[in-house]
């Protein structure tokens, strides 16, 4: 591999397909980049080249009527819900960095926020994606419109591949009206098992709220509820929130929505370690217990309404490492499954993403790699499989 990776930003479908095609012929290493939210994913190495989908960008179609839109997989996502806003419509996808993050790079980061509570993630809002893949083909699967269910699993393969099976050039989504009314609660508690019990007394009633969070540090715990819809839906919502959080203390937050970005991008800083888990709803809160009792411990947000949790560990680098292992094993035993998402530069040598223990379905994500990309340039290193 060179040195510096040249760098190729095709304009075109086909064009993104015969430089894979060139790459694959040449045994030359790939990686897929849209504007780089999510190149702390994964464990990442040098490659020959790097794909650039920036010239892969616009709505290709939007038909009101239909609820649906397609579009260039090199498109911002805040430029997709600008457009969309123009028709009162908007795509329910909240991932963190949102501000720069392109469609594809979403779909294949698997990239969702908050609002999955109500709206589902990606697999649930995606039904059609066209890719470029390594023999030089476009790959199509589903369609632009919602019925139209051919080539699903392809699309469901897609989603969280990191770019290892192929180059998504072009995504179709459902998209929804905008809600009509929308109001933000928070409560605080001293203990993560009050917040996380409030969370599971919501999470059970009809109320749906857009956003379920729980957000805290040794001490002090809070849990953060987005009610979306229309008004008297929204406010019977924020009732169930007040009744349900009796043993800490709850406010209105008009605010709410902006105070849930920077919980999504958690750290902000580059320092240490950030696990994340996807466990069952009723085991966050004892492993929520078991990561406060770690040294390295600094912080978690949860999800709480889909079991995604994400702890933040800073400290001595040993303490890091032990704690990341420790989360992982945690996480297993509680019937779930944990990755390290980030981590600093210091101990990035010493830690892999995906833990040192066979994953669940590793043997069938090899034989998928081999049908997809035989010669092995996509992204070599990023993702669980070598």
């Amino acid at each position: 591999m060179s040195a510096v990776a040249e760098r190729q930003t095709p304009n075109t479908y086909d064009e993104c397909a015969r430089t894979l095609a060139s790459a694959s012929a040449s045994k030359r290493s790939v990686r897929v980049r849209g504007a780089g939210t999510k190149d702390y994913l994964g464990d990442l190495a040098p490659t020959d080249i790097v794909l650039e989908t920036a010239g892969l960008r616009g709505i290709v179609a939007h038909v009101p009527a239909d609820l649906t839109v397609t579009v260039a997989a090199g498109t911002p996502l805040a430029e997709i819900q600008r457009a969309l806003s123009a028709h009162a419509q908007v795509l329910p996808l909240d991932p963190p960095h949102g501000a720069a993050a392109t469609v594809g790079g979403v779909v294949a980061a698997n990239s969702s926020g908050f609002k999955r509570a109500r709206y589902g993630g990606v697999r649930d809002l995606l039904i059609g994606t066209t890719t470029a893949l390594p023999d030089g083909t476009l790959a199509h699967a589903g369609g632009r419109v919602v019925k139209n269910v051919a080539g699903y699993d392809l699309n469901k393969l897609l989603i969280g591949s990191l770019g290892t099976l192929g180059a998504i050039t072009e995504c179709t989504f459902k998209v929804l009206p905008l809600p009509a009314a929308t109001a933000g609660i928070r409560a605080r508690f001293a203990r993560a098992a009050e917040a996380f019990a409030a969370a599971d007394t919501v999470a059970r009633t009809p109320a749906r709220p857009a956003a379920l969070a729980v957000d805290g540090t040794r001490g002090s715990w809070q849990l953060l509820v987005l009610a979306e819809g229309d008004a008297g839906a929204v406010e019977r919502t924020i009732a169930i929130v007040a009744a349900a959080a009796a043993q800490g203390s709850s406010e209105r937050d008009p605010d709410l929505e902006q105070s849930l970005a920077p919980l999504r991008e958690l750290p902000a800083s580059a320092d240490g370690v950030l696990v994340r888990a996807s466990l069952p709803p009723a085991a966050q809160s004892a492993f929520a217990d078991e990561a406060q009792r770690l040294e390295a411990f600094a912080r978690l947000v949860a999800d709480a309404a889909s079991g995604i949790l994400r702890v933040h560990l800073t400290g001595d680098d040993d303490d890091v490492i032990a704690g990341a292992d420790a989360l992982l094993a945690a996480a297993r035993v509680c019937g779930g499954s944990a990755r390290v998402e980030k981590k600093s530069d210091r101990v990035r040598a010493r830690l892999s993403s995906w833990g040192d223990g066979d994953l669940p379905g590793l043997f069938l994500m090899r034989r998928l790699k081999d049908a997809f990309d035989p010669s092995g340039i996509l992204e070599p290193a990023r993702g669980p499989v070598r």
